[in-house]
């Protein structure tokens, strides 16, 4: 079923297009949640943040935009601290009974 929805779907614009990734999952929201996905405001969506994305990046030197990546990745990825001692197994400090 999924292989002849792929297969009908309307060729997208050149400028932008809808990948099979994407494709699957806009399928998948459909399915799901009973929703239709208007495919012309998708790619028009697209469009418009791949513009935006061009029109920041060609206002800005590297050095801006690698501290602006790294902020937003500090923000984004919590350090995670794990407790070595907690994750040892505990080792019997008592010796087994005799029988």
């Amino acid at each position: 079923m999924i292989r002849r929805i792929i297969r009908k779907r309307r060729p997208a614009p050149t400028l932008a297009g809808i990948s099979l990734e994407e494709e699957l999952a806009l399928i998948r929201v459909e399915l799901m949640y009973g929703l239709r996905v208007n495919r012309e405001a998708y790619l028009r969506r697209k469009v418009d943040e791949r513009n935006e994305m061009a029109t920041r990046m060609r206002d800005r030197d590297a050095a801006e935009m690698l501290a602006d990546l790294r902020g937003s990745l500090e923000r984004a990825v919590q350090p995670t601290v794990v407790d070595l001692h907690s994750r040892r197994r505990a080792r019997p400090t008592q010796d087994p009974e005799p029988a």
